[in-house]
């Protein structure tokens, strides 16, 4: 059996400069920057949670959420980040969304959105 010191989630993006502006300045998280030779960005969060972001030339985004953003209200958030510039995903069928791109009732509350480097991200209500 391991004996996990502790953990922490990663993604790539193409631009590192658009993602610490994009999550330091839109999204109003703590980014810390290691230089080279690493080149990573770490978001530090609430409850001391952490988030490695590498670059990566030929990255492509992947086509499932990347990372989940617990929030307590999705409404406020949502309109929040709108204000920001920030799009929200519209789904229709079963993950429908409604005019704001929040589904409701299908599971938790949920909005999804993209990073610059198409990276897919939710805010989830608690």
């Amino acid at each position: 059996m391991l004996s996990i010191k502790t953990a922490f989630s990663s993604f790539s993006v193409k631009d590192l400069d658009k993602a610490k502006a994009f999550y330091n300045d839109v999204l109003g998280v703590q980014v810390v920057e290691t230089p080279a030779p690493m080149n990573i960005l770490t978001l530090k969060l609430e409850g001391g949670l952490t988030v490695m972001i590498y670059p990566k030339p030929n990255h492509e985004p992947a086509t499932f959420t990347v990372l989940n953003l617990v929030v307590d209200d999705i409404e406020k958030t949502v309109d929040e980040l709108t204000a920001q510039g920030v799009k929200f995903e519209q789904y229709t069928g079963e993950m429908q969304t409604d005019a704001k791109g929040i589904m409701r009732g299908n599971g938790p509350t949920i909005a999804w959105f993209k990073d610059p480097a198409g990276n897919i991200i939710s805010v989830i209500q608690s």
